[in-house]
């Protein structure tokens, strides 16, 4: 899909570990190898992603996320970071969604870089990246959510001065 060309446009590229380094951990099976487990009737991927937390009193949890699909090409107007906690989502389907993540520069987002995952891929955002909200395509879909819970400020938002475009790398 294509979007308006306002210079503010970007193309997803496919979620790949390398190109994801600097802002987490893209939650694979492809990245471990497995150990069994229950008398070698599971396997176990082990530590695939760590959930940092900072605090007093500062804890892990995990939900569960219904999300609706967005329309697309997308318009990404916000992007928060959690600076206590890093935060992973994990897809308990095989639908792709998009990740959309910034740079920091001196305390506010960069240019946006957007990912659009592989079957079954989630991502461990790290402590206090910019990133995209939850922005599942094409279907409603449900996510295991792992971060931070406890007292203390750990959402900050911020609102660009103009939206980005994001599109669908072409169908090839």
């Amino acid at each position: 899909m294509t979007g308006p060309t306002n210079g503010r446009t970007l193309t997803a590229q496919p979620l790949t570990a390398a190109a994801f380094a600097r802002f987490g951990r893209v939650i694979d099976t492809a990245q471990g190898v497995p150990r069994p487990m229950n008398a070698g009737m599971a396997q176990r991927y082990h530590d695939l992603a760590a959930i940092d937390v900072i605090g007093d009193g500062a804890h892990v949890v995990l939900g569960l996320v219904e999300a609706q699909p967005y329309a697309l090409p997308l318009r990404l107007t916000l992007v928060e970071r959690h600076p206590l906690g890093a935060q992973a989502f994990v897809p308990l389907n095989a639908a792709p969604f998009l990740v959309i993540v910034c740079p920091d520069e001196a305390g506010l987002p960069g240019t946006p870089q957007a990912f659009v995952t592989a079957p079954h891929q989630g991502v461990c955002y790290a402590r206090n990246i910019w990133h995209g909200v939850l922005t599942p395509f094409g279907a409603a879909q449900n996510f295991v959510v792992i971060d931070r819970g406890g007292p203390g400020d750990n959402l900050q938002e911020h609102v660009f001065d103009a939206p980005w475009t994001v599109c669908l790398p072409a169908a090839g």
